[in-house]
């Protein structure tokens, strides 16, 4: 273990991996209809049970959301079928 105040030479150095483009598309599709159903980021928190700055993260794509957010999302946004996720299994995962 790392010493609290020494730095890591190995983070110092590393690149990230480059990013899934998946949680951008996810968030571009919940934005999409929260505008479609005429809600707020505000008022779509509060049905899905999450916090705004969570949505706001989520629509930029900021996010891997959880199983569990996502169904809460689908379901606040009045998805009946997967339609978040329909053709997110064929893009690149970036990993």
């Amino acid at each position: 273990m790392i010493p609290p105040n020494e730095v890591d030479p190995v983070v110092i150095g590393s690149r990230r991996p480059p990013r899934s483009a998946l949680p951008r598309i996810f968030g571009q599709r919940v934005r999409t209809r929260r505008i479609e159903v005429g809600m707020s980021q505000q008022r779509l928190a509060e049905v899905a049970g999450l916090h705004r700055s969570y949505v706001g993260s989520v629509e930029r794509g900021e996010r891997d959301v959880t199983l569990v957010n996502i169904v809460r999302l689908g379901v606040a946004l009045g998805f009946e079928r997967p339609e978040l996720v329909r053709g997110l299994g064929s893009l690149n995962l970036g990993e």
